[in-house]
Order: C-alpha cells, then structure tokens, then sequence
C-alpha cells in the first residue's frame, strides 16, 4: 500500500478533480504489475496498473492480489468501471487503501467486487490514503475548496514595505511556490496585490499546469493592463457588478449584504475548484483566518531581512505548526488549522 501511495503521487497537479491513485498487482510476494492515474480524462490506477503486466505474467492476473489507494470506481465516467475490470480480469482479492467519497462510488465499488465473489479488504494505511487526496476528500465531503495560506514575511515579522512591493523569498523558494502552484486548481489574491505587485500567478517555474486564476475586484476599478488580465490563463474576477464571460475573463458576481470569503468558497465549490491557494494580500489572508476558512497555512520566513517598518503578516489563529524546513536564507513553517 506504500507503493500504491508513492505511485499515487506521481499524479499531483495532473490529475484534478479526479483523487490521485496508485495500484499494485502482487503474485506470491512479487509485484507483477504497476500503476497510477496520470492525468484527467486518462486510464485510472487500476488499468494502468493490468496492462504493464508483462506478457509472460498475464496468466498470474487470476491468482493475484490487487492493492489501491482509493476504492475502485463503479460508474461510467471518462473511463469504464474500474470495479467491472477488476471482477472481469478474475482478480480473487482487492486490498483497498480507503472508501472513495464521490455520490457515485461510496462504497458501490467495494460492494460490486464483493457481489462477485472477490475478497476484499479495506482500511490498510486509511489514514495515509485519507491524507493523500485531502483537497479531493474535503471538496466532496464539506462541500467547498481545500484552503491553503502561503505568505512571506522578514524576520521581524512585515510582509511589505510601506507604499511599494518588497521581495522576501529567495529564489530557490520562489521555485518551490511555483511547484505549489501547479499543484492547486486554482490562485487568489485581493485588489490591493494585483495593483502593487502586479502578479501573474502562473507556475511559471517549474513543469506543472498553470491554476485558475483569481482576483478580487469589488467594483471592477482594476486596469486591464495587469498581467492577471492577459488571457494567457483562465481567469475569475470576483466582484459586486456583473456576472458572465466576455472574452478570456469570467466574472462572478458576489452579494454586497453577504461574507465575501463564505461566497468565494461556496462559489469555488460549484465551479467545481477543490483547492485554492490564497498569496495575499495581508487583509484578504487574515479574512479567511478570522472566519475559520483555511486549511493550511505555508509561512516562509527570510531570516536575514528586517525592516525598520512595514505593513504586518497576518496572525494564524486556532493553528498547530506541523513541520518546518530550510531553504538558504528562508524558513517555511508549515500549519495545520486545529
């Protein structure tokens, strides 16, 4: 089941707003075959995983034992029902990492394997597997985006100069930020970000896709000739005017009497957006942390900076610093909201 998660991984920022899964097809001991769902629309784990089965070993597939991250799928969607293929192959057991929590499988998988006749296991590592697709798990079972806070600040706490853009992080780290990026279906930032620093919130950086871009824009005063608005990715303009799509630009209107951070995530949750990475500014951050809408939250420290004064970081409230690591000059803390 650990290498059903190792290869589970390999589909991060690909896959979305499919789970990542990994399979693993053992014969006595031997691994006789790999898989993983690489990419929307693609062959799940589970096909993927049969047809590398060497030549040689196809005659192994009836006496095997299947590992999954996730519950095989029973429904029709871009593919076939996985749980179909596994009951036709003539697999005798599935050992199965957790339940899949989408309407259209819950539990319909594991009991379509069990209908015929397969052993099956399930729970092994579920706390691990769980943890894996925690944007595709929070999406379908609290109904709104998984939530991740990432802001850098000096050491003495500031996430901007007075009046005018500050770098902070490195560039090591800044490439880093660019793989979180591709990771997340989509980016958000308030007014004041997009008109100071001007950001294009692509993953520029690293190999991953670009996230749905979007941008707070009360009464739509922002200038068209920001790099936000430059048609190069799919951008949403939350704001208290009008609602629709002109050109490359979608805009979606909020109510004025209404939370804006409780609209935004109900509004990515039906545009079907699992995760959203909030980079700032330091009023919209703390919004979403006063209001309780966040999951986890990324700070990256530059040690060796200070500023005599400043515009201050958001204050994390109900958190618990999970892990921290170190990267030159700069120190990312990583939360979990409690």
């Amino acid at each position: 089941m650990r290498r059903c998660l190792e290869l589970a991984r390999l589909g991060a920022g690909h896959v979305a707003p499919n789970p990542m899964v990994g399979a693993v097809l053992v014969f006595e001991d031997r691994i006789i075959g790999e898989g993983y769902h690489h990419r929307y629309g693609g062959p799940h784990a589970e096909p993927d995983c049969i047809d590398s089965v060497s030549p040689a070993d196809k005659d192994l597939i009836a006496r095997s034992t299947l590992y999954v991250s996730l519950e095989p799928c029973a429904h029709h969607g871009k593919t076939p029902p996985c749980a179909d293929l596994i009951v036709r192959m003539g697999i005798p057991r599935v050992v199965i990492g957790c339940r899949d929590p989408f309407p259209e499988v819950n539990g319909k998988g594991i009991e379509r394997l069990r209908a015929a006749g397969i052993n099956v296991q399930v729970g092994i590592l579920e706390k691990e597997c769980v943890q894996l697709n925690k944007r595709f798990f929070t999406f379908h079972l609290q109904h709104r985006p998984y939530i991740v806070l990432k802001w850098a600040q000096t050491a003495n706490g500031l996430i901007a100069r007075d009046g005018g853009r500050l770098r902070i992080s490195n560039d090591i780290t800044n490439r880093l930020v660019h793989k979180w990026r591709s990771e997340e279906a989509s980016i958000l930032v308030g007014p004041r970000t997009a008109l100071l620093d001007d950001p294009a919130l692509t993953a520029r950086l690293w190999t991953g896709p670009d996230p749905v871009r979007l941008v707070i824009d009360k009464e739509l005063q922002l200038p068209s000739s920001l790099q936000l608005f430059d048609g190069k990715v799919k951008t949403i303009v939350f704001n208290n005017v009008k609602h629709g799509v002109e050109g490359h630009l979608h805009y979606y209107q909020l109510a004025a009497d209404t939370s804006l951070i409780h609209q935004v995530a109900m509004a990515l949750h039906q545009l079907r957006l699992q995760s959203v990475l909030i980079e700032g500014g330091a009023r919209l951050l703390q919004s979403f942390i006063d209001e309780g809408y966040w999951d986890e939250a990324r700070v990256i420290t530059n040690e060796q900076l200070e500023l005599s004064a400043g515009l201050p970081a958001p204050r994390l409230l109900n958190a618990h610093r999970c892990l921290h690591e170190t990267l030159l000059s700069d120190t990312i803390r990583f939360y979990e909201h409690d």
